[in-house]
């Protein structure tokens, strides 16, 4: 039994129970010939704009239903490698997307949307009075990390290294959104997450620091090899990468690439 009939089977398996999902009734699943069903593995800090990005999507195109699946980067590309269905990725960093086009998953060479910076979260008025890196490693101040494999782990250590700045975080976790909920639930007193992420939770403040912009992050975009509708995700991307579609992302604080 080969590794590719092994990995077919498994994306057969794992279409086939998202098919049995989406048949609960006449209103879970698009109509016939209207672009049809959109899977899209996205980055744990994409969630609010794709999540309206994907609804513009839908209203643009009648009867296409956009199925968003939101987690850390690293933990998408494995499972796009491992056989998931999806149709897009969208990648925090351009190293979890390489882990996909080196198993030759991509259709075609990924774009960069968006790039995004690294800030301080901290609760609504700082009450630690926390300036910049250094302060995180006092004394009784507990920080949460995202985990070194996650992009934005990867981007902290790059931040606290260019600040010569060593601690031990109080808690690693798998994705950005951990990370941010630590702070809210008051279980750290600060955490390194992207700039748009303390921009969507009302009850935190950003603390911006020199460092982080030695760690920017791009974040790729792509269709998937093995898309089960290539066309509705080269559509998807192409709305995503859109003027109308930039704006939704850089006013959640996202930069424009380069390019744009």
């Amino acid at each position: 039994m080969t590794a590719r009939w092994i990995r077919a089977a498994l994306a057969g398996v794992a279409a086939l129970s998202l098919a049995l999902t989406g048949c609960g009734g006449a209103d879970d699943e698009p109509s016939a010939g209207t672009g049809g069903r959109v899977t899209v593995f996205a980055a744990a800090s994409l969630t609010e704009t794709f999540t309206k990005l994907g609804k513009d999507y839908e209203a643009a195109h009648p009867g296409t239903k956009v199925v968003l699946n939101f987690a850390g980067s690293s933990a998408l590309a494995t499972q796009i490698t491992q056989g998931a269905p999806a149709d897009v990725f969208a990648a925090a960093s351009p190293a979890t997307m390489t882990t996909v086009t080196d198993a030759g998953d991509a259709a075609g060479t990924p774009a960069v949307l968006v790039r995004n910076q690294l800030v301080i979260a901290v609760p609504k008025g700082n009450p630690d009075r926390v300036a910049g890196l250094a302060d995180l490693a006092r004394p009784g101040v507990k920080v949460a990390l995202c985990a070194e494999q996650v992009p934005c782990g990867t981007a902290a250590r790059t931040a606290l290294a260019a600040a010569g700045v060593r601690l031990t975080p109080a808690t690693l976790e798998q994705d950005v959104k951990g990370a941010l909920a630590k702070v809210k639930l008051g279980e750290v007193d600060a955490a390194l997450v992207y700039r748009t992420d303390v921009r969507a939770a009302a009850e935190l403040d950003a603390v911006e620091f020199p460092e982080s912009a030695r760690a920017v992050n791009d974040y790729p975009i792509v269709v998937l090899k093995h898309a089960g509708n290539p066309a509705g995700a080269r559509a998807f991307v192409d709305h995503v990468r859109s003027d109308a579609g930039l704006a939704v992302l850089t006013a959640a604080g996202f930069q424009a690439p380069p390019n744009r």
